[in-house]
């Protein structure tokens, strides 16, 4: 029974226990399906399999993802046996590099497992492994980041110091992959990586020390690490590297590390006590390799904003072997000679050497297909033309205009900012700026105009401002629709954009249908904002303001009531009446278009002919009101400055807030010191004024030829025959006069005789001046009165045609508006007192001159206020 028992025991265990068994499979399907194994043996055996499989190449490894082996893998990457584990990270080192497995990877989330394997207790394959499937997800930024957050950093910069060489360059590459972003930068610093790093530099194999200087390249662009760098001896490290030939595959890394550390003051002395900056130089000159001689050039550039070294390579001839770099069929070392050039220009020597080498090379360069290029080039051209009219002739006379002008369309806004600096410095001589007019600038400053770069802005108002000097190019300007984004401009946040804008505002506003243009695009206003902001105004806004109303003097008269005996009235100036400031001044045109209302006249001063309405023939005009007795009234004028007696007044022009500042008339600052030479130039002068006129009226005599196809005919200001009929008598009459209180006196008696005679006081309100203006608007069928047909004026009518007339024969006065249509005009003469007085030039005393009670006399201005309106 024992037996028997004892028999059926020993077939139990028999059954139970299975002898081994070795399991061999061709399909690769077979043994990723073994991966879900829980037995350690065949999981050991089956990575093993899978790893020498997917070390034949891409296909094998796609093959493996499509198979699913890649899930069930990353389960084992943790796997409590070593053999499977470590087995597993060198199937992931491999699989790595494809990137559908890369992505896979990202999605499982096992960046974690593997940093997990680069810990000190894990075999040194382990190490090799998991810090290659680390670099190779590392070239991504996505792995990037997990790799940076989950702590791989630490212990990648640990394992720099494996005695492993493929440890070390596995670990170095990643290293290198992470730090393209600034956080691993700054982390890198806080533990210390430059020493391990610098060690690397020592290694017997030439691609770690290459990786090594590639992270070198990208860490050192910190200041912190070049500190670090120069603190550890790593300069004389890279310079030991240059010096020896036999490293000359790493002499490129180098070169760039070194570029980046010259930035730092410190580490640059260093470099130059060392020999490293003669070192740059022998490698630019004789090196045949682009890439050595482009970290060079950029080396040289970097050293160069120093001035100790700027004196040093100019002394070697640095600039000779710039120039040479600048034929070089490598971009990058064009771009990088030319940055070398720009920063050498601070030297006057360099400056002056460039004049004839390498203006005209970078000339070409304008012209490259490579945008960089073409950028460098311009920066190059921009600091050798700043403050040197030398060079800027040079690069005009090396076909530089026509480049320049091109680079204005460029894509990249250095370029474009740089190209406008040139063209603005070559400006500043009239025959280079005559230059760049004929080639169609103002056109290609409209798109910098229009940029959203407060650089490009700012250079392109300023070559407006250098470029816009005379009518043509201004009205070039205008007509390209330039004006709009240069008063948009002055309302610019960028300090330098609105002071630029505002001078190049100034410039443009310098004659008066520009000045129009400006305001009606609403510059005034934004400029009269601008100017009451303290923080915002500057010089330039204040002048451009000024500058705007002195040209555009019908709107300066309505907003501000005074015209300076400066403001010079010339045809086209129509009087409107007050305005409030920031109210919009229509155009003549409009309101010539406008039907009569009750509002009061705009009187208008206009010497020529128009062909709206033609000038009355000299038949017509014997029979007109006015002018028989405008004839007597010449002789009258001219026998009553026969019978005053001769006086030698020195006449200046007062403003009610610029009395001091303001200057005085060119023709009457001083006192005249010879009857005959004053004679003599007032006749020349008056023969002159003469011709003028006569031709005025030959002009206005001509009928206007106009095309007859034509759709639109091309308007003109109402014509004024009795006033072109006042210039010519005032011309012949009173600009003879050699004795300016004279002139004042006879000039103010002719103004009073043509508005309707001396009113006294009393009769002032029996001077039915309003139904005669009245009437004439009637007859007009306009608003729009031509001064010359204003019979009966009172003080604003009277105020404005003296000075309309003393504006044209030279006699300075200012006009002056009042309360209540009250007008008048002040004058400067030299004050009685001092007359004769030998030494300094005797002071000036204002007059205000009477136009209505006793046409002629002058009364002294004591108290204004209290003066103006005693006296009117």
């Amino acid at each position: 029974m024992l037996m028997q028992e004892s028999s059926r025991q020993h077939r139990n265990i028999a059954v139970t226990n299975f002898d081994p068994l070795t399991v061999e499979s061709k399909k690769v399907a077979t043994v990723v399906l073994m991966l879900n194994s829980p037995e350690e043996e065949i999981l050991a055996k089956a990575c093993e399999a899978i790893y020498r499989f997917a070390l034949k190449g891409e296909e094998n490894k796609a093959t493996l993802l499509e198979l699913g082996a890649v899930e069930p893998l990353t389960k084992l990457l943790t796997h409590e046996d070593k053999i499977v584990r470590r087995n597993a990270t060198m199937i992931f080192g491999i699989l790595a590099s494809n990137n559908d497995v890369k992505k896979l990877l990202r999605e499982l989330d096992v960046v974690n497992s593997v940093i997990a394997r680069l810990a000190p207790e894990e075999e040194v394959v382990i190490h090799e492994f998991a810090s290659l499937c680390l670099a190779n997800m590392s070239v991504e930024y996505t792995s990037k980041v997990q790799i940076f957050e989950q702590g791989g950093l630490e212990p990648l910069i640990r394992l720099l110091s494996s005695p492993d060489p493929d440890v070390k360059k596995n670990s170095i590459e990643c290293i290198y992959n992470l730090v393209q972003d600034f956080r691993c930068r700054a982390t890198l610093q806080e533990l210390n990586a430059i020493p391990p790093i610098l060690d690397l530099l020592k290694s017997e194999y030439p691609i770690i020390q290459l990786l090594a200087l590639k992270t070198l390249g990208v860490i050192t662009n910190d200041k912190a690490s070049r500190a670090m760098l120069r603190e550890n001896q790593g300069v004389d490290q890279l310079i030991k590297i240059l010096e020896t030939k036999e490293l000359n595959d790493l002499h490129i890394e180098a070169l760039s590390v070194v570029a980046n550390c010259i930035e730092d003051m410190d580490t640059m002395v260093l470099i130059q006590q060392t020999g490293g900056l003669k070192k740059l130089l022998s490698f630019a000159e004789n090196s045949t390799i682009p890439e050595i001689q482009k970290n060079a050039a950029r080396a040289i550039a970097k050293a160069a904003y120093d001035p100790e070294n700027r004196k040093l390579f100019h002394e070697l001839e640095v600039e000779k072997c710039l120039v040479s770099l600048l034929g070089s069929e490598n971009d990058g070392t064009k771009i990088a000679a030319s940055q070398a050039i720009s920063a050498m220009c601070e030297n006057s020597g360099s400056k002056e050497f460039f004049n004839n080498q390498g203006i005209p090379q970078l000339i070409q360069l304008l012209k490259s297909d490579s945008e960089e290029v073409r950028e460098a080039a311009a920066l190059a051209l921009a600091n050798l033309t700043t403050c040197n009219p030398a060079n800027a002739k040079a690069a005009a006379e090396g076909d530089g205009i026509d480049a320049l002008i091109n680079t204005l369309s460029s894509k990249r806004d250095g370029a474009i900012a740089n190209a406008a600096t040139v063209l603005t410095n070559m400006a500043m001589q009239e025959p280079l700026r005559l230059g760049i007019q004929s080639h169609d600038v103002m056109h290609a400053l409209l798109s910098p105009l229009h940029s959203a770069n407060t650089i490009v802005q700012s250079k392109a108002a300023l070559t407006v401002a250098a470029t816009a000097c005379d009518a043509e190019a201004r009205t070039e300007l205008r007509n390209a629709g330039g004006l709009e984004p240069l008063v948009e401009l002055l309302r610019s946040k960028n300090e330098e954009v609105r002071r630029n804008a505002s001078w190049a505002v100034m410039v443009c506003a310098g004659d008066e249908p520009m000045a129009v243009e400006l305001c009606r695009l609403g510059a005034l206003e934004i400029l009269e904002e601008i100017n009451v902001s303290v923080s915002r105004k500057n010089k330039f806004s204040e002048a451009a303001y000024n500058k705007l109303l002195n040209n555009y003097l019908s709107l300066k008269y309505s907003q501000t009531g005074y015209l300076s005996s400066s403001n010079i009235i010339s045809d086209g100036f129509y009087d409107y009446g007050r305005i409030n400031p920031g109210t919009k001044l229509l155009p003549l045109k409009d309101l010539c278009l406008q039907e009569p209302s009750d509002q009061r006249a705009i009187l208008l001063i206009n010497s020529r002919s128009s062909d709206v309405s033609p000038p009355p023939s000299t038949e017509d005009k014997s029979s007109d009101v006015g002018y028989g007795r405008s004839i007597s009234s010449s002789s009258s004028l001219r026998r009553a400055s026969k019978e005053k007696t001769n006086f030698h007044f020195s006449a200046g022009f007062g403003s009610p807030t610029e009395e001091k500042s303001e200057p005085t008339s060119g023709r009457n600052t001083a006192v005249s010191k010879s009857t005959t030479k004053e004679k003599g130039s007032r006749k020349g002068r008056g023969k002159k004024e003469e011709e003028k006129v006569k031709e005025e009226e030959e002009v206005a005599a001509a009928p206007k030829l106009t095309g007859e196809g034509s759709l639109e005919k091309e308007w003109f200001p109402p014509s004024d025959p009795d006033f072109c009929v006042y210039v010519y008598e005032v011309t012949k009459s009173v600009l003879p006069i050699t004795n300016i209180k004279e002139q004042i006196e006879v000039l103010a008696k002719y103004v009073a005789e043509k508005m309707g005679g001396k009113i006294p006081k009393e009769k002032l309100q029996d001077f039915s001046w309003e139904l005669h203006i009245s009437e004439l608007k009637f007859q007009l069928k306009s608003n729009v009165v031509p001064i010359g047909l204003i019979k009966k004026g009172i003080f604003y009518h009277r105020a404005l045609l003296f000075k309309a007339l003393a504006d044209k024969i030279g006699v300075g006065c200012s006009l002056v508006r009042g309360e209540y249509g009250r007008a008048w005009n002040e004058v400067k003469l030299m004050s009685e007192s001092r007359k004769g007085v030998m030494g300094a030039l005797p002071p000036l005393e204002v007059y205000i001159v009477d136009l209505m009670f006793h046409p002629g006399s002058l009364i002294k201005l004591r108290s204004r206020e209290a003066d103006h309106y005693r006296f009117l």
